[in-house]
């Protein structure tokens, strides 16, 4: 019937055996043309995945290193400054200075060596770059030797708002040009690096209210500097970066009610405009230098046995806060040491490098704590495992205040 199409299965009956062999033979050459296609596109593909694991295996590769770090999360940065090389055990950030901080030659391949091998044994760097003489406060060759140590982060500046024989005072112009180029030169190297915006002189919260609107000031002059001198028509602006605090206060002593760390804290919250309590400020600050206050303070803290509870107090009572608040933060110092011609029993261990009781005016193990760690109770008797174990999240006992007094 027509306008009825026929099955082709059906068609192919009504052909000649001559057109059959033909079509098998045509069919033949298709499927051995599809297989030597298929042949040729693996051979390809595999030519090009070994020249791409040729050109992997011939980049250079830092066996164990770990200095590029993006994205740093605020709350996990926990660390010491160093006197020594050697690093506290269980401390996961440390924090060296470059030779413009006024002491040592750690510079060049030295310094590389240094942060390499803190990187090896999985330890985190934060290299401090203070200002240096007037003649040399923009030597980018500086700035590039630092750069190529590949820290994990760099605080390009210290204390430059303060002025004296142990201090380069820097004006807010002239410090805006020195942070520019000291973030360039980072950057250069490693783009992701957190930068750190030098460090504000120690204040007493609410007391030196007018000193700290001081250093907002100062910053705002140094904002105003970046946006019409080092980039015109720019819109840096400091609120925007990472601003270095440095706190010396005796807190926690005489009784806990004094945390002049906490006090910072809501000062610069507020200037920053977040909620303390969100954790948003360890995105725009970081505790570069904490210590307890034995020189200088308004407590007679003039006895070792005073110092001793002053400083482990404020040990705690800042680590404490600082975690709360989920803000970086790094104990001063790792060791005890000399300056000026006076001794400063502030650190985890002593001048030597040895161990610390908690009470340090006391034998070892005439005190102990009890923490509650993920892995149950330990208990403490030395001052870097205390650190260490608070760090690594473990919470005291409840009466831990009055075991230490």
């Amino acid at each position: 019937m027509r306008g009825i199409i026929e099955p082709a299965g059906r068609k192919s009956k009504t052909l000649s055996k001559d057109a059959q062999r033909t079509r098998f033979l045509w069919l033949r050459i298709v499927i051995l043309g599809c297989v030597l296609l298929t042949l040729l596109v693996s051979a390809a593909i595999a030519s090009g995945q070994q020249a791409s694991a040729a050109r992997v295996k011939a980049a250079p590769v830092k066996a164990g290193s770990v200095w590029v770090v993006s994205k740093l999360v605020p709350g996990s940065v926990h660390g010491v400054a160093l006197n020594a090389l050697s690093t506290p055990a269980g401390i996961p950030w440390v924090k060296i200075a470059y030779p413009t901080c006024g002491a040592g030659n750690l510079n060049g391949s030295a310094l590389q060596k240094a942060i390499q091998s803190y990187h090896n044994k999985g330890i985190h760097v934060l290299l401090i770059y203070c200002q240096p003489q007037p003649k040399q406060l923009y030597d980018t060759s500086l700035l590039r030797d630092a750069a190529q140590a590949r820290a994990d982060a760099v605080q390009c500046g210290n204390e430059q708002m303060k002025s004296g024989k142990y201090n380069n005072y820097v004006t807010p112009a002239s410090f805006a040009r020195f942070f520019d180029l000291c973030q360039g030169a980072m950057h250069a190297v490693n783009p992701a690096i957190s930068i750190v915006l030098g460090a504000l002189d120690p204040h007493v919260a609410g007391y030196d209210y007018k000193l700290m609107m001081g250093q907002v000031a100062y910053l705002n002059q140094m904002q105003t500097a970046m946006n019409t001198q080092v980039n015109r028509h720019g819109n840096w602006q400091w609120r925007s970066q990472i601003v270095g605090i440095i706190n010396s206060w005796h807190d926690g002593y005489p009784s806990l009610s004094v945390n002049n760390l906490l006090g910072l804290f809501t000062f610069w919250a507020n200037q920053f405009h977040v909620n303390l309590n969100s954790g948003a400020l360890g995105q725009h600050m970081w505790v570069v230098e904490d210590t307890g206050c034995f020189r200088g303070c308004d407590n007679n803290i003039n006895t070792n046995a005073r110092i001793a509870i002053a400083h482990i107090m404020a040990l705690i009572v800042d680590t404490q806060t600082t975690m709360r608040y989920r803000v970086p933060y790094f104990f001063f110092s790792d060791r005890d040491f000399i300056s000026q011609k006076i001794y400063w029993p502030i650190g985890l261990e002593t001048v030597t490098g040895q161990s610390k009781a908690i009470r340090q005016d006391l034998r070892m193990g005439s005190r102990a704590v009890t923490l509650s760690c993920a892995r149950g109770r330990i208990t403490v008797v030395d001052q870097v495992k205390l650190l260490a174990s608070l760090y690594n999240g473990c919470s005291l006992q409840g009466n831990w205040y009055k075991a230490l007094i």
